[in-house]
This record gives structure tokens, C-alpha cells and sequence, in this order.
């Protein structure tokens, strides 16, 4: 149940904020400034669920904060930004300052090309993405701030910009991903007007980083209800600038598909990628172009692999082994989680696979024991061997014994 003005105020009261950060509060006040707690630890702690970092807005200016504080970092001073560092020992934190302000044009679709630092706390909220993020709270005065009717969107379930929502999204084109994914998390839905505004501004999430893009991107997909961000993830086109533009039965089927998978982002984001599968350059742009780590990079390549097409609906166990073998072990356990469809295909995979050798590298032999066995000579001649054996292995893997793998060469 989504709390009144009254009920906000009491869940926010008891809420468990640091006793350093409380001091940095009451600092800034007792100095004559405005501190409040704002963004989306606030809307949590309202929805009663799990909540990141605390952060703190405040009417005093970078330059009166540093002088308030002995210990200040200025992690983004020109943007209002200063990093406080306040308390002793395990209680010690690293709190984000940032003055009330007021931004100018943006000329990158990501940051104000010029910030006006404002003394109003309406005015700073007024600047905020989305109605659940800009609330406010002074945990010295226990004044609950909610100026957009917040409230009033947690209880309807929906994702809302603040104001003008075409001017939100021009402003910060990341804002786009932020809307779907919180979708997703929130399990909310996306206001309309918006959803309009973010159509007409993804020539502003071009110019995000993809740094940033993949950031949220999988947090939508490692939700319990990805589904809820990837409807509208496609319906607004944010889908055809990140990933690539799909046929509708094809998109219908990966999003509906996605949702019966493990939460794991790269597992659901190479179903997203599966109708590609014909085309590895293609996935491996989108892929690149969504900057991941090596690992993951790796994964979706190995998930997209057209040699499992057979995987969900194969029965005899050693085509599931031949299939397997061709992403190997590592990607085994994905492989299944992905293409299995059901809970009795996983079992078959599983049990088709257990104590085989799927690599060369799992034989119970090696190149050296054939060279000095004369079974084979260095070079090309000695993989292909190798791979012979394996390939035999793999039809019954009861044969991978030193004895059985020579004499069947002997043969």
C-alpha cells in the first residue's frame, strides 16, 4: 500500500540513515542552509524496499559546504557536486553533497553545458527525471517534500516525468533507459505523455555513452519482470537504437521467452539477440557497441551460437553432447538455462552431459601419450586425432578411458 503525505513522513523518520550523514545534516542546518534526502533511496524506503546510497541536496554553494566540513572531496564541484567525508571509524561515510540548482542547455544529451545553484528546493526538484525521484526529506526539521504528486504515481504504479516530459528528455537522453527500467524494476508502467516524449528524443539517447546504456540495461533484465521494460523498451524504438529492430513475431516471442529464464542479464540478453543468430557480425556490433566486459562479451557470442538451434527439442544424448561441444563446458550450463524451453529438457541436457568430456582438453589422454605411443605425429595430423577421439567419446563417454581412447586407435 503506497503511504500518505503523514505515512511518508513516519516511514522516513524510522528509516535506519547514518548517524554521520544525519550529522552532516544537522551541520548544514545549524549553518542556515536547507539539507534534505532526495532520489530514489527516499522512494524506496517508501515502497519498502532495499535502498542504495543516501543522497543529499542542499541551498548551501559547493564553496560553503567545503569550508563547513574539514574533510570535502569536489567529485563534480563544477556541476554542485562535493563528496563529504564525515564520521569515525565503521560509521564513516562518503556523502554526496549537491546544491539546489538550475540548469542551462544541454549540449551532449547527458549533462547541463551550465548550472545556476539556487537557494529554492522546489526549483531543484522541478529539474529531477521521473515524480518518484524528487521527493525530499530533512531528517532535521522531518519535513516530507513531494511538490509533483509522487505519491499520488507510486499508488497509480506509474512512471512519470517531472513537467514538461519532452524538454526532460532532451535534457538527458539516458533518461529514456532510466524510464524503462525502472518499469521493470518497479514492475510500473510507463505514463503515456512520456512515453511520447521519449519517441521523440532518441536522437538524444544516441549521444549517451554505452558505458551508461548498458548499465541500465541490465538492470532491466536481471528484474523479476523484465517484460514490464521491454514493452516499452521496443513500443518507444529505445529497442531498435540499442539492440536492432526485430520482426514483431520474432519480438514478441524473445520478450514473452525472456521472462521464463534465469534473472541473469546475459543470458536474457542473448535471447534478445537469438533471431540474429544467422548474422555474427551483426550481434557482434550490438554487443560491442553496449561496451561489455570481456566475460560477458564471450557469453552472448557462445549463447548465440546457431549450432544450439537443436538443443531444446533434442532427445538421444549424444547429439545433446555434439551440440554442446561446440560452445564447450564453460558455456554448457547457459546453453541449458537458454534453450532448454522447459524443466524436463533441462533434466535430459543435464544428465546427457554429466561426466562427459565435451573439449579435447577432458579426454582422458593427451597429445603427449599419443606422440609417445606413436599414435600420432606433431602437428595438424595430432589435433585431428584428438578431435576424432573426442568425437567418438562423445557417443558413448563410458569409452573415455587411457586403455579404451588407445585401442581404439590400434583399432
Amino acid at each position: 500500500m503506497t503511504p500518505t503525505p503523514s505515512q511518508a513522513a513516519a516511514l522516513l523518520r524510522a528509516a535506519p540513515i547514518p548517524a554521520a550523514l544525519r550529522e552532516i545534516a544537522q551541520i548544514l542546518h545549524d549553518a542556515g542552509h536547507e539539507a534534505v534526502l532526495v532520489g530514489g533511496a527516499v522512494r524506496d524506503v517508501l515502497l519498502g524496499r532495499p535502498h542504495g546510497d543516501w543522497d543529499l541536496a542542499s541551498s548551501a554553494t559547493p564553496d560553503e559546504v567545503q569550508e563547513l566540513f574539514k574533510k570535502t572531496i569536489p567529485t563534480g564541484i563544477a556541476h554542485g557536486t562535493v563528496t563529504v567525508v564525515h564520521g569515525r571509524g565503521a560509521a564513516r561515510v562518503h556523502a554526496e553533497v549537491t546544491t539546489f540548482r538550475g540548469e542551462g542547455r544541454y549540449d551532449d544529451g547527458r549533462r547541463p553545458a551550465e548550472v545556476r545553484f539556487l537557494r529554492d528546493l522546489r526549483e531543484d526538484l522541478a529539474r529531477r527525471d521521473f515524480t518518484i525521484n524528487a521527493f525530499a526529506w530533512n531528517p532535521i526539521r522531518e519535513v516530507f517534500t513531494d511538490c509533483f504528486d509522487g505519491l499520488g504515481d507510486l499508488a497509480r504504479g506509474v512512471v512519470r516525468a517531472v513537467g514538461d516530459p519532452t524538454q526532460r528528455f532532451q535534457e538527458d537522453g539516458l533518461r529514456a533507459m532510466r524510464a524503462v527500467r525502472l518499469c521493470a524494476v518497479l514492475e510500473y508502467r510507463l505514463d503515456l505523455d512520456t512515453a511520447a516524449a521519449i519517441r521523440g528524443a532518441l536522437d538524444v539517447l544516441d549521444k549517451v555513452s554505452r558505458e551508461r546504456v548498458h548499465v541500465e540495461l541490465f538492470k532491466l533484465l536481471a528484474a523479476a519482470r523484465p517484460i514490464l521494460g521491454l514493452l516499452p523498451m521496443a513500443e518507444t524504438g529505445i529497442w531498435a537504437r540499442v539492440l536492432a529492430p526485430l520482426a514483431q513475431e520474432e519480438l514478441d516471442a524473445a520478450i514473452q521467452h525472456v521472462e521464463r529464464l534465469p534473472r541473469d542479464p546475459v543470458i536474457r540478453l542473448a535471447r534478445l539477440l537469438w533471431p540474429l543468430r544467422g548474422d555474427k557480425g551483426k550481434i557482434e556490433k550490438i554487443v560491442d557497441g553496449l561496451k561489455p566486459s570481456r566475460d560477458e562479451r564471450a557469453r552472448v557470442l557462445a549463447l548465440t551460437n546457431p549450432a544450439l538451434a537443436a538443443l531444446g527439442q533434442a532427445r538421444d544424448p549424444a547429439q545433446i553432447r555434439r551440440i554442446l561441444a561446440r560452445v564447450g563446458r564453460k558455456y554448457a550450463a547457459d546453453a541449458a538455462a537458454l534453450h532448454a524451453g522447459e524443466w524436463a529438457q533441462a533434466v535430459t541436457i543435464e544428465e546427457a552431459i554429466r561426466g562427459a568430456p565435451l573439449a579435447v582438453g577432458e579426454l582422458a589422454i593427451g597429445g603427449d601419450t599419443l606422440l609417445a605411443a606413436g599414435l600420432a605425429t606433431p602437428g595438424p595430423q595430432l589435433g585431428k586425432t584428438l578431435a576424432e577421439l573426442l568425437e567418438w567419446v562423445l557417443e558413448d563417454p563410458r569409452r573415455n578411458t587411457p586403455e579404451q581412447l588407445l585401442a581404439h586407435l590400434r583399432g
